[in-house]
């Protein structure tokens, strides 16, 4: 028995589903899970040992490409140092500055160990703030695993077609106001109905957990207005798109400043962190300085700052590097596209920056091109509903390697379902 069955074989007997998150059972493309060993650049590497170009990047977390080598040079220096004490240390207070110094609007900031936790934090405080209880989020956006926000939410919920989580009572999210995204007249309507009520709105400036979202900023710039009219606090989730297109978030990008801002994956380094952060008025409402209260025993952990603070560092360096990133995800998804249309195969393909998505007219059709992918080397996000990503690893010649597995994967679609497109 091969190596990466038997420890497939393994994980289902002691793990759920033999995962620990859904996505990764590849419930929705069908088949075995890839499980990945080891990583470097842009590629990853199974049990087997078999190589696959990465577009995965631990959900977007891995932007420099995996094992990047002063990451790993200084994390082994500062392991020896010890792993966790509890307390603030100079790495966490080194990137705390770093990110402040990068999105200016932030004066004060707090750490966390997820991306559920930052938006948990926020909404907390939010309604802290505020002294009001209702949030407002958009439909098929997925902001972490909170019970109140699991209503409608996309990403893994909707690869497993489930709509809302069991075990979550309505009571949980009755104060949980779901909207289509882009609706001015429901968002109004909303805003009149629960007067004096809603404390915050929740939303990503570019969608990453139902497709690839394009911003539509003329919605977030509504969004900014009409929340300012009802001292509603504005809440962008950035847990995806922060770092991601620019050396800072989105809402600098598109001039548009939330009261409060959730960040995650990059400014973690490839290691499990969270942060929360916005003016200095809204955030001194947490303890000890005011009485919204948050605490975590690994928050701020010296392994995680340190990670993180050399990626963003790497990254101002390398700032002029997004745009090549851009260049190259325009010019694979235009590909990607082009070689569809040429076997007969309606593609939708949703991009932005350095980040796609791929939906085919079926599920089972997107399964058959995504076991085909996995064939030839080419490790997608195993659903409709998750975003890929380029890492500045990426380059043209993987790239070229893409299109040209996706250039026999849509010739095979193409022969096996002809007749049926």
């Amino acid at each position: 028995m091969d190596a990466q069955r038997k420890l497939y074989n393994l994980a289902n007997r002691f793990l759920v589903g033999g995962v620990d998150s859904p996505v990764r059972s590849f419930a929705y493309v069908g088949g075995k899970p890839v499980f990945i060993k080891s990583g470097k650049g842009s590629r990853v590497y199974d049990y087997n040992n078999k190589e696959y170009l990465d577009y995965v990047l631990s959900w977007g977390s891995v932007v420099l490409g995996h094992n990047y080598a002063d990451i790993t040079r200084q994390l082994k220096q500062k392991i020896g140092l010890g792993l966790s004490f509890g307390t603030t240390n100079q790495s966490e207070v080194a990137l705390a500055r770093q990110i402040i110094q990068a999105v200016p609007f932030i004066e004060k900031i707090r750490f966390v160990n997820s991306g559920t936790e930052a938006v948990m934090g926020a909404v907390r405080l939010a309604r802290g703030y505020t002294k009001k209880d209702k949030i407002i989020k958009f439909s098929h956006a997925y902001h972490g695993h909170a019970d109140y926000l699991l209503a409608k939410a996309g990403s893994g919920l909707a690869s497993l077609r489930i709509s809302s989580s069991a075990g979550v009572p309505k009571d949980f999210v009755r104060q949980t106001l779901v909207l289509p995204f882009g609706d001015r007249q429901a968002l109004a309507a909303a805003f009149k109905k629960n007067k004096n009520k809603i404390a915050g709105v929740l939303v990503e400036p570019v969608g990453g957990n139902y497709g690839v979202q394009p911003p539509d900023l003329e919605f977030l710039k509504y969004l900014r207005r009409i929340t300012k009219e009802n001292q509603t606090i504005l809440i962008f989730d950035e847990v995806i798109t922060g770092f991601r297109f620019h050396f800072g978030s989105a809402a600098e990008l598109f001039k548009i400043t939330p009261d409060l801002i959730c960040l995650g994956k990059i400014i973690g380094g490839g290691l499990p962190i969270g942060a929360y952060g916005g003016k200095a008025n809204i955030m001194n409402k947490l303890a000890p300085k005011g009485k919204v209260y948050q605490a975590s025993t690994f928050s701020g952990n010296p392994i995680v700052m340190q990670a993180g603070l050399i990626t963003l560092e790497v990254l101002k360096g390398q700032r002029n590097n997004y745009q090549r990133l851009k260049n190259l995800n325009v010019y694979l998804c235009g590909n990607l596209i082009k070689e569809a249309l040429a076997q007969g195969i309606k593609l939708q393909l949703s991009y932005y920056g350095n980040m796609f998505s791929l939906r085919f007219r079926s599920k089972n059709k997107f399964g058959k091109f995504y076991r085909l992918m996995l064939k030839r080397g080419i490790f997608f996000a195993p659903s409709e509903f998750e975003a890929n990503f380029l890492s500045f690893a990426h380059t043209q010649k993987d790239i070229n390697r893409t299109l040209k597995a996706a250039k026999w994967a849509f010739a095979e679609i193409g022969e096996r379902y002809a007749g049926r497109r």
